[in-house]
């Protein structure tokens, strides 16, 4: 069984910055891509960033471009999210994803929550004008 455990979020006030972590212990998530999701109220999950296995390559939402970055650090099993810029529209439950796609070429999209078996718990930020 794989055990994510994400942690940082909490509440800020727009144009500020959260960082997000996510915890993988015992689970070597170096083959896979990973990635950060999202659920707002009343709305379905949706991918905010994918990272390659090696890190190199990096998949971003539009809505966060610019604005959010997805790194990870292999040695410590841990994948993060650097969120700045803050909106309250980036109010979400904000969830880590594992065991995605080897690689995201031949039409497979690395923001697709049905491409991740593994799934945290969430942590919630929430973002006020």
């Amino acid at each position: 069984q794989v055990e994510l455990v994400e942690s940082g979020g909490g509440s800020v006030q727009e144009g500020g910055s959260l960082q997000l972590s996510c915890l993988s212990p015992g689970y070597a998530p170096s083959w896979y891509y990973m990635g950060w999701f999202r659920q707002r109220p009343g709305k379905a999950r949706e991918g905010v960033a994918a990272i390659a296995p090696a890190g190199g390559r990096t998949y971003t939402a539009d809505s966060v471009k610019g604005r959010f970055t997805i790194s990870r650090d292999n040695a410590k099993f841990t994948l993060f999210l650097q969120m700045s810029s803050l909106k309250p529209e980036d109010t979400a439950m904000y969830y880590c994803a594992a065991g995605g796609p080897a690689s995201c070429s031949g039409g497979r999209d690395c923001l697709d929550a049905k491409e991740y078996p593994y799934w945290g718990q969430g942590t919630q930020v929430t973002v006020s004008s």
